[in-house]
């Protein structure tokens, strides 16, 4: 198994991961200082209410679920992690975007992932080997 693989995979997961905050904030779940629950997005703009906010919880662990699965199919070999990666990050993009107050990392962080894909075949092979 190649080592970029494994750091590619890795950084994969940990993004994942990192989106449970968001389900855990949205979905009041438990209370993270860092991300305070609240029902807006687009930087109060659009009140989802606290139904909407729930599902927008549950998407971010659709995200994070995403983010392992296609980390995992890389490791694994298996030629689909790149669709399901590119999938999973404008899923992610889309997310973030909405509440750039505080992810707005993860918004870099997933233009960082696509431009990687973008380049091409030659990049992503390196992963694969």
């Amino acid at each position: 198994m190649k080592t970029l693989a494994v750091i590619a995979s890795i950084i994969l997961v940990l993004h994942g991961l990192i989106h449970l905050m968001g389900t855990t904030a949205y979905m009041q779940l438990a209370v993270i200082q860092q991300l305070p629950y609240k029902t807006t997005v687009l930087g109060g703009r659009w009140d989802l209410g606290a139904s909407g906010t729930a599902v927008y919880g549950a998407l971010w662990a659709v995200a994070a679920i995403g983010f392992v699965v296609a980390a995992g199919a890389l490791l694994a070999g298996w030629s689909w992690w790149q669709p399901v990666l590119v999938g999973v990050t404008l899923f992610s993009l889309v997310l973030t975007s909405l509440d750039w107050g505080v992810a707005y990392t993860g918004v870099f962080l997933n233009i960082i992932i696509l431009a990687i894909l973008w380049l091409g075949p030659h990049v992503a092979t390196w992963f694969a080997r």
